[in-house]
C-alpha cells in the first residue's frame, strides 16, 4: 500500500484513540496493520521475516483494532446495492460469507447455512446503512427472493456490469484466505471470526486501497 495509505491509517488510529498505551510506537503498530492488509500474515511479519519486533499475538491484537474503524456513517440514500455470498473455511469447516456493496462494502455476515432466513438476516443488516430501499442486484441465488419480498425490496438479476465491485471485494478476500490455504484457523469459534477478518479487509478496501476507476478509495480520502 502507498505511503499515503499508511498516513491515513495512522491519522484514523490517533483520532479514534485505539491504543491507550504505546510501549511499542504507534507507527510500528500501524505499519504492522498495513503489512497485514497488504497480505502478510502475523507469523510472517514477526517470526519469519522479523519485520515487526513484537510477538505474533501482540500483532494479531493490533490488527483486530482495525475492525472498530469500519464505520460508514449514518444511513444515506443508495441507488443500487449488490449482494453476493462466497464460501470460506473456519477451522476446517465450510461456511458462507455474505457481503453487500454499493461503491463500498456496507455489510458483512457469515453463516454455517445458506437459506432464505440467512438472506433475510443479512439484508436487514445491509439496510441499516441505507436511508431508503435501494434496488438490489443479485446473481440468481434461490435463497434471495423470499427474503427480498419479505422486506419489500425490488431486485434485478445481474451477472456482470454493476456487480463488478462485489466480485473485486470477494477476490481480495479469497486472495487473503489463500495465504491460509483457504482455511482460517481462529481461537474464536463460529462465523464471527470470519466476519472480523472480512471487516478488517473491508476497511482497507473502503478507506485505503486506491481503485483504478475511482482514483481514490471508495469512501474517499
Amino acid at each position: 500500500m502507498p505511503l499515503d495509505a499508511f498516513r491515513r491509517l495512522l491519522e484514523a488510529v490517533k483520532a479514534n484513540g485505539l491504543f491507550k498505551r504505546n510501549k511499542v510506537s504507534l507507527e510500528v503498530k500501524v505499519w504492522a496493520m498495513v503489512l497485514y492488509l497488504a497480505g502478510l500474515s502475523t507469523r510472517g511479519m514477526t517470526e519469519r521475516y522479523g519485520l515487526i519486533k513484537a510477538s505474533r499475538e501482540a500483532v494479531r491484537l493490533w490488527v483486530h483494532k482495525i475492525e472498530s474503524l469500519a464505520y460508514h456513517g449514518p444511513p444515506r440514500p443508495r441507488r443500487l446495492v449488490a449482494i453476493d455470498e462466497t464460501k470460506a473455511k473456519l477451522n476446517g469447516e465450510w461456511l458462507y460469507l455474505w457481503a453487500a456493496i454499493d461503491a463500498a462494502e456496507l455489510a458483512i455476515y457469515a453463516s454455517w447455512q445458506r437459506s432464505g432466513l440467512n438472506a433475510h438476516i443479512f439484508l436487514r443488516m445491509a439496510l441499516r446503512a441505507c436511508a431508503n430501499k435501494p434496488l438490489i442486484l443479485v446473481d440468481g441465488g434461490p435463497w434471495y427472493p423470499w427474503a427480498l419480498e419479505r422486506l419489500g425490496l425490488q431486485w434485478l438479476h445481474v451477472t456482470f456490469g454493476e456487480r463488478n465491485a462485489i466480485e473485486r471485494c470477494f477476490r481480495t478476500l479469497k486472495e487473503r484466505l489463500r495465504g491460509f490455504h483457504c482455511n482460517l484457523n481462529a481461537k474464536a469459534r463460529g462465523p464471527s471470526a470470519v466476519e472480523a477478518m472480512a471487516r478488517i479487509l473491508a476497511y482497507g478496501y473502503n478507506h485505503l486501497r486506491v481503485h483504478q476507476t475511482l482514483g481514490t478509495p471508495p469512501l474517499g480520502w
